[in-house]
C-alpha cells in the first residue's frame, strides 16, 4: 500500500529509516532473559544424561524405570497444565514479578531435588520445579515482545530460540563433567548459582510491565484450560507407559479433550475472554502453531531415542553422549540468530519450509543408523537437525508474537510454550510406545533366567543391561538380541518422527505467508495500543 503522507517520505519518494523505539536496554534485557532460560532448558538436557547414575542403587536413588519417567514427566505434567494459566497472570499482575517469583520457585525446588533421599521426593520436587518454570518461560518471551520495535522483534526472538540450543548443549556436557566428579545431585544444585544469578539481573535491569486493560478475570476459563491441559498431558503420559488403549490412558485423553473442547466454546461465548479463540481464525497463527506442535513431536521423540541408543546401544558414558548433542546446538546456536534476515529476504513460508526438510530429512538418517554405524552420522544428523529447526522456531514464534498486540503479549507466549510442551510430550509418549512395542515383539525370551528378570528385560532395552549380570554365558547373547532389538524399534519411530516433521512441511507449504512487500515492514505508531506500560 502506497504511502502518501509527505512528513513520512524523503525526497526520493521512500520512506527514512527511522531508529527503532524499543526500550534503550533492551538488548541488556535479553541478555538476562536468556539466562533466566537457560535454567529452565538445561533443567531437562542435565536430566537425560543423569537417568542411569539416579537409577543405580548405590550411585543414585535405585530409581526404577518408571519411577525415571515420572522424574521427567511430572516436571512435564505441571509445567504443560500451567503455562497458559501463568502467562494469564503474568499479563495482569507483572511479567517482571512473574519471572522473579518463577525463578525463585524453580531454584528453591532445585535444592530440593539435589537432596532428595528417595525416588518419590525426587519426583515431587521436579513437580514443583515445572511450576516454577511454566511461569519463567512465557515471561521471557512476552518481555521481549514488549522492550523490542517490531522491526527488531525477529531477530531478539532468534537470539531468544538460539539460547535454548545453547542450553541443549552445555546441558548433556555440564551434566557429564559433574556425574564423573561429584555425586547426581550436583545435576541439580548447579541451578541455584544461576538463579540467584538470574533473579538480581532482572530486578536491576528488567523494566516492569502489564496489560493496561486487563478487564474481568476470566475464572472458570483459566480453571477449565488448568484441568484440560494437564489431563490431556496425563493422558499422554500414561499412554506412553501403559498404551493407548488402556483406560488410564484414553479416559484422561478423552476428558481432557472434552474439557478442552467446553473451554473453546466458553471462551467464544464471552467478552472477556483469557484466549481470544477466533485467533486460531488467523492463518498465520494457526499455520504456526501447528508447526510448533508438528516440530517438537518429531524432534523430542527422536531425541528420547536417540538418548538410550547413544548411552545403551554404543555404551558411550554421560559426558560423551551429551557432547554428541552438541552438533545440535551448535546447529541452532549458529543459524537461529539469521533466521530474522532468511525471512526477510525470503519470508516465512520458503524459510520455515526449507528448515522442516532439513529437519525431516535429518529423522530419517535415524532410519539407516544401527549398532555400528560410524557414530559421525549420528553427530550430523543431529547437526542438520539443529540447523532445520533454527529456521523453523524463530519465524513461527515471531508470527504467534506478531499476530496480537503488545499487551496480550504472555497470552502469545503462553499458547507458543503450551504448544511446543504438549508436541514435545506426545512426541516422547508415542514414539516411546512405538520403540517399546517393537521392541519386545522382536526380543526373543532369554534363556536361563528368572521369569521377573527375563520380565526386566523384555519391558526395556534398560532392564536388559541390568540383568545381564545375571544371565552368566548368555549375557553376550542377550545384550546382543537387546541391542538388535532396539536399533529395529528405533528404526519404525524414526519413520514416525519423520512423517510428522513431513506433516509439518506441508502445512508451512500451504499456510505461511510468502514473503512480504518492502513497504510492510514499516514500524508501529509508537501510540499503538500494545506500546510497553511500565509500572
Amino acid at each position: 500500500m502506497q504511502n502518501n503522507d509527505p512528513a513520512r517520505r524523503d525526497t526520493a519518494g521512500t520512506a527514512p529509516e527511522q531508529p527503532p523505539a524499543g526500550h534503550p536496554r533492551r538488548w541488556a534485557i535479553l541478555g538476562v532473559l536468556v539466562i533466566s532460560l537457560l535454567v529452565v532448558v538445561l533443567d531437562n538436557t542435565v536430566l537425560n544424561v543423569a537417568m542411569r547414575t539416579i537409577a543405580d542403587p548405590e550411585k543414585g536413588l535405585g530409581a526404577s524405570q518408571s519411577e525415571l519417567e515420572w522424574a521427567i514427566n511430572s516436571y512435564t505434567l505441571v509445567f504443560a497444565g500451567l503455562l497458559f494459566t501463568a502467562g494469564i497472570l503474568a499479563d495482569r499482575i507483572g511479567r517482571r514479578i512473574s519471572l522473579i517469583a518463577g525463578l525463585i520457585i524453580f531454584g528453591l525446588a532445585s535444592l530440593f531435588s539435589a537432596y532428595a533421599t528417595t525416588p518419590d521426593m525426587l519426583i515431587a520436587a521436579r513437580a514443583v520445579m515445572g511450576l516454577g518454570a511454566a511461569a519463567v518461560m512465557p515471561a521471557t518471551l512476552s518481555i521481549i515482545a514488549n522492550v523490542f520495535d517490531p522491526r527488531e522483534r525477529p531477530r531478539a526472538i532468534g537470539v531468544w530460540a538460539g539460547a535454548v540450543g545453547l542450553a541443549v548443549a552445555i546441558g548433556p556436557v555440564l551434566g557429564g563433567v559433574l556425574l564423573e566428579h561429584f555425586w547426581w545431585g550436583s545435576v541439580f544444585l548447579i541451578n541455584v548459582p544461576i538463579v540467584v544469578a538470574g533473579v538480581a539481573l532482572v530486578a536491576v535491569l528488567v523494566p516492569e510491565s502489564r496489560d493496561p486493560k486487563p478487564g474481568r478475570v476470566d475464572v472458570l476459563g483459566v480453571l477449565l484450560s488448568i484441568a484440560g491441559l494437564t489431563l490431556l498431558t496425563y493422558g499422554v503420559i500414561k499412554g506412553g507407559e501403559d498404551g493407548f488403549g488402556e483406560p488410564l490412558a484414553w479416559a484422561p485423553l478423552t476428558a481432557g479433550l472434552l474439557v478442552l473442547a467446553g473451554f473453546v466454546l466458553y471462551e467464544r461465548r464471552i467478552p472477556f475472554p483469557s484466549l481470544d479463540v477466533r485467533l486460531f481464525t488467523n492463518r498465520q497463527f494457526s499455520a504456526s502453531t501447528g508447526i510448533i506442535g508438528l516440530v517438537f513431536f518429531a524432534a523430542m521423540g527422536s531425541m528420547f531415542f536417540g538418548a538410550f541408543y547413544l548411552q545403551m546401544v554404543r555404551g558411550y558414558g554421560p559426558l560423551a553422549s551429551g557432547a554428541l548433542f552438541v552438533p545440535f546446538a551448535l546447529g541452532q546456536m549458529i543459524f537461529a540468530p539469521a533466521s530474522a534476515s532468511m525471512v526477510k529476504r525470503f519470508g516465512p513460508k520458503a524459510v520455515s519450509t526449507v528448515g522442516l526438510l532439513l529437519v525431516s530429512a535429518a529423522l530419517a538418517t535415524w532410519v539407516f543408523i544401527g549398532v555400528d554405524t560410524p557414530i559421525w552420522l549420528v553427530a550430523v544428523a543431529f547437526f542438520v537437525q539443529g540447523v532445520g529447526m533454527a529456521n523453523v522456531m524463530p519465524p513461527a514464534t515471531e508470527a504467534i508474537m506478531s499476530a496480537l498486540p503488545r499487551e496480550k503479549a504472555g497470552v502469545g507466549s503462553a499458547v507458543s510454550n503450551t504448544i511446543r510442551q504438549l508436541g514435545g510430550a506426545l512426541g516422547v509418549a508415542v514414539l516411546g510406545a512405538v520403540v517399546s512395542s517393537v521392541y519386545r515383539n522382536n526380543l526373543a525370551a532369554p534363556a536361563g533366567l528368572p521369569e521377573a528378570a527375563s520380565d526386566l528385560a523384555r519391558e526395556s532395552i534398560a532392564g536388559a543391561y541390568a540383568v545381564a549380570g545375571q544371565a552368566g554365558p548368555a549375557a553376550s547373547a542377550l545384550l546382543a538380541d537387546a541391542n538388535a532389538a532396539f536399533v529395529t524399534a528405533m528404526h519404525w519411530a524414526a519413520v514416525g518422527s519423520t512423517v510428522f516433521a513431513l506433516l509439518g512441511t506441508l502445512v508451512a507449504a500451504l499456510w505461511l505467508p510468502g514473503r512480504k512487500p518492502a513497504d510492510a515492514t514499516a514500524p508501529a505508531p509508537a501510540d499503538e495500543p500494545g506500546a510497553l506500560v511500565e509500572a
